[in-house]
């Protein structure tokens, strides 16, 4: 089943909240009131992110985001100073569509929207080490681990 990537809107503010304190989530989103604080002010503050929700058929399932590093304050190991590095984030909300391939899925659509900007060379993403589905989505998604700074790593 396909899914849908779109821009995240005021309405999703709630559901997206409910999705970060909920086990599976909080577990990797710590500081929730963070990622809530720059959804709010997507549209002021953190307009350099691209807040969006996942959809199945219409029905939200998921949250993810992509930025160009350099409009960060992060440094990524020195992958932002060699410029055209992205960076992403994502999550599955609801519980029923955990481990159904989704999250490879939304790496996919992620990837896709960045390569539309002209600069985009390299995605970079972190997952702690403990998160293996996190991980492992990355993995099968052709990212390689650069062991040294424990940052996954895909030349787009």
């Amino acid at each position: 089943m396909a899914i849908n990537i779109r821009k995240m809107n005021k309405s999703d503010l709630e559901t997206f909240k409910k999705w970060l304190y909920k086990p599976h989530v909080a577990k990797w989103y710590h500081e929730p009131e963070s990622w809530i604080e720059e959804a709010e002010k997507s549209d002021s503050e953190f307009n350099w992110i691209s807040h969006c929700i996942v959809e199945i058929k219409g029905k939200p399932i998921g949250f993810c985001q992509y930025y160009a590093c350099e409009d960060s304050d992060e440094d990524w190991g020195g992958y932002t100073k060699l410029g055209g590095t992205y960076s992403i984030d994502y999550m599955i909300g609801e519980t029923e569509f955990l481990s159904k391939g989704y999250g490879k899925e939304i790496v996919r659509k992620l990837e896709e929207k960045i390569k539309y900007h002209d600069d985009a060379k390299r995605i970079v993403v972190q997952p702690e080490k403990e998160n293996k589905a996190s991980r492992g989505v990355l993995l099968s998604s052709g990212y390689l681990l650069d062991d040294e700074k424990d940052i996954f790593v895909k030349v787009i």
